[in-house]
């Protein structure tokens, strides 16, 4: 398992938080998040897990869309993080840096074992 291929249980765990991270930049669509999560070393998101995330977060009201049309092709859903998904991302960015520390803590070759 190479670095960028992350076990998929944990990608799917924080795919929520990344998400509505990529959206608070501004207005985008589903293949544009997916591309900006492989670059950011995320690994492959496919669209069967990211598309159901992104209604998720619409009926939640989490985030507004909006349909435009494409340029010479069919058009897309754009998604805008509003202010109950900004404090949704707040809180779970919060609760991830607390996760992330204890998980790393736990986990860290320094550890002695009992």
């Amino acid at each position: 398992m190479t670095p960028t291929q992350w076990p998929a249980d944990w990608q799917r765990g924080i795919l929520e938080l990344c998400v509505l991270r990529i959206i608070g930049d501004g207005p985008t669509y589903g293949y544009d998040i997916a591309a900006r999560l492989a670059a950011a070393g995320l690994g492959e998101v496919k669209g069967g897990t990211l598309y159901p995330l992104l209604k998720r977060l619409e009926q939640a009201g989490l985030v507004d869309v909006e349909w435009r049309p494409g340029d010479g092709g069919p058009g897309r859903k754009f998604y805008e993080l509003n202010d109950a998904g900004r404090k949704r991302r707040d809180a779970l960015v919060e609760v991830w840096q607390h996760f992330s520390r204890a998980v790393t803590a736990h986990v860290s070759p320094t550890r002695k074992d009992h």
